[in-house]
């Protein structure tokens, strides 16, 4: 029988871990916040009855209970994207809005972290291989790294597993904190967005002139029309052009910059482009930066009004 404890405790299998049940545990852990909290890691079915929750063993799935196991013979369902549910997952569906003080938050990370880690541990290829002597390495590798292996057996494995939850609970913080942010932003480029009468240029300035990168890349794909996007990029200190991906999974550009502009930069950007200021060009035709507003939006329309080359 497990001792009485005073402490709220969290309950994973013992032995081998995995990103699931310590991305689970870091999720509760996260969740509980200054608690009195132990993880115990056992497959004692007494602290499966007694453990405030149990995760990732005990073959239950019972939200209500806070149980939540997956290996039971007909697992715990699937999401609409085909992809069934593992303890993360599990946790996250209930505790996620609330971990991430969003919705929102939580669903954009349920797409961008936690579907992924169950899929893994599910058996369900999300990633081709492209390259056969390039292994994939993802969040699986990470974790991995705190398992001990065939010669570091000395190593503690219940301590192992605590040094890994540990950095997925800062993990998922700072993934937490960029969420948030990339929401926010995602409200202001769109905003933007339908502010613009020629939505082919989006061009920020003022308070959201450093949103013209990745993030507003990303967001302005899911439209028609946007060609490029003009911002301030303050380190170091000028302007630059962001040529827009077909869309959010593809490097494939809309339209990529002026061939002739490709892999320049000073005196020899601006006599290709005959713009004053114009700094460089990256030789893959997505970005282009010039000292000045004013020279920054010249080239974006030559490059609007270039044949695609």
């Amino acid at each position: 029988m497990p001792e009485a404890s005073s402490k709220t405790t969290i309950v994973v299998h013992n032995g081998k871990f995995h990103a699931d049940d310590v991305f689970a545990a870091a999720t509760l852990r996260n969740l509980l916040g200054n608690r009195n909290v132990e993880i115990i890691r056992t497959r004692d079915e007494e602290w499966f009855k007694k453990g405030d929750y149990v995760a990732d063993v005990g073959g239950i799935y019972n939200p209500a209970q806070n149980r939540f196991d997956h290996h039971q013979p007909e697992g715990a369902g699937k999401r609409a994207s085909g992809i069934p549910y593992a303890s993360f997952g599990l946790v996250w569906q209930k505790f996620g809005g609330e971990v991430c003080g969003s919705p929102e938050a939580a669903d954009y990370l349920d797409k961008k972290i936690v579907q992924y880690i169950d899929a893994i541990d599910n058996g369900v290829d999300v990633v081709n291989q492209i390259y056969s002597d390039v292994p994939i390495y993802d969040i699986k590798d990470v974790v991995r790294l705190f398992q001990p292996a065939w010669k570091t057996q000395e190593r503690d494995v219940d301590l192992e597993f605590l040094g890994a939850v540990e950095w997925a609970q800062k993990t998922l913080k700072l993934e937490i904190e960029a969420a948030l942010y990339v929401l926010e932003a995602k409200k202001v480029i769109e905003n933007r967005y339908n502010q613009t009468e020629d939505k082919r240029l989006i061009i920020f300035d003022g308070k959201e002139e450093s949103l013209g990168g990745e993030t507003a890349s990303h967001k302005l794909s899911e439209y028609p029309e946007p060609i490029y996007s003009v911002s301030f990029k303050s380190d170091p200190e000028n302007w630059k052009i962001i040529a827009i991906n077909k869309n959010e999974g593809t490097f494939e550009l809309r339209k990529p910059l002026p061939k002739e502009w490709g892999g320049l930069s000073g005196k020899e950007l601006e006599t290709a482009t005959g713009v004053p200021g114009a700094l460089f060009c990256h030789r893959g035709r997505f970005m282009c930066t010039a000292n000045s507003k004013e020279a920054i939006l010249k080239l974006a329309q030559i490059a609007l009004e270039s044949q695609p080359n």
